[in-house]
């Protein structure tokens, strides 16, 4: 006979494991701390025998003795599996949700049309976006699937490759000279805006880089610093100056006409490129390996349209 309490046990105790602490997995089930430290204690009561070194100090304060780190696999891949019985109990007809998490200039510029596309090919499945600047904990559920850029080195998550990026020149259009071909001559008497958020890795071109790659003499020294890329953005859209930035925020209003591309001819490439990360500990869902090729279809056919057009 089959004991719910049990069930209970081991899902504190799963999410304990992953997170070392009674606290992590209690902001993760939504319970208090306190009531995880029962359950996994009720768990090693049953057992008979501790199943975590307990420390008082030290970042991992909970560690798992050998016995528990053999069996934590087949207890994760039994709670996956419950869950996709349940997910097949609601049946085929039952709406199925996806939380996608990405930085907010990334979802209001590159990401938020291809998501309404994707809901009208999916009526059935709901998207719900968590939209932050912060680096989503993937590995531990806060999200099903993330879009990040950066060097691809995150631990705890399974990372596919999305795209490439490079940085471009922009200002707006009101500010740009004749053909939108800035000289170097010009470039230096303009405001420049500099983009003080961190890019660790990236090789993100600095001023002095690209004013020497364009031929332009020493520039103005007033100019515009903001750590924040979407405040750069905004500031190049309202004309405050020229600023560098990555293509893919910015791809969407150059096509519209709402910023124009200065020196289209250079390439600044960078080392961060895109990636979809999905928890390495779970196993992806059908509606979230969905998305997950869709998104990567998407895009690939919209480098192919853009190719075609640079080869007319």
């Amino acid at each position: 006979m089959r004991s719910l309490n049990r069930l209970k046990w081991l899902h504190a105790f799963e999410a304990t494991a992953r997170h070392g602490s009674f606290t992590g997995a209690a902001q993760e089930l939504g319970v208090t701390s306190a009531a995880v430290g029962q359950l996994v204690r009720s768990l090693e009561d049953w057992v008979g025998h501790p199943l975590l070194h307990r420390t008082r100090s030290g970042k991992a304060r909970l560690t798992l003795v050998d016995e528990a780190q053999e069996a934590l696999e087949d207890i994760t891949q039994g709670l996956d599996k419950l869950e996709t019985g349940l997910t097949k109990l609601r049946g085929r007809r039952a709406r199925s949700a996806i939380v996608v998490t990405a930085s907010q200039v990334l979802m209001m510029n590159w990401l938020m049309e291809r998501l309404n596309r994707f809901s009208e090919m999916h009526e059935n499945t709901d998207l719900r976006l968590n939209v932050t600047d912060k680096l989503m904990d993937v590995s531990h559920g806060e999200a099903d699937i993330g879009i990040r850029c950066g060097l691809g080195d995150w631990p705890g998550v399974n990372k596919t490759w999305l795209m490439d990026e490079e940085a471009v020149l922009v200002c707006s259009p009101r500010l740009s000279p004749p053909q939108k071909m800035a000289c170097g001559k010009w470039l230096a008497t303009q405001k420049l805006i500099h983009d003080d958020t961190p890019h660790p890795g990236a090789d993100f071109p600095s001023w002095e880089d690209v004013l020497k790659a364009v031929n332009a003499p020493e520039a103005l020294e007033s100019g515009l610093h903001i750590n924040s890329t979407a405040a750069v953005i905004l500031s190049a859209l309202s004309g405050r100056g020229v600023a560098i930035v990555r293509h893919a925020l910015v791809k969407q209003l150059i096509e519209t006409g709402q910023l124009a591309q200065l020196h289209p001819e250079k390439r600044w490439p960078l080392k961060w490129a895109y990636y979809l990360v999905t928890p390495q500990h779970q196993t992806m869902r059908s509606e979230v390996r969905m998305f997950h090729d869709w998104l990567i279809g998407d895009v690939k056919s919209d480098d192919e349209s853009t190719a075609c057009e640079d080869n007319q």
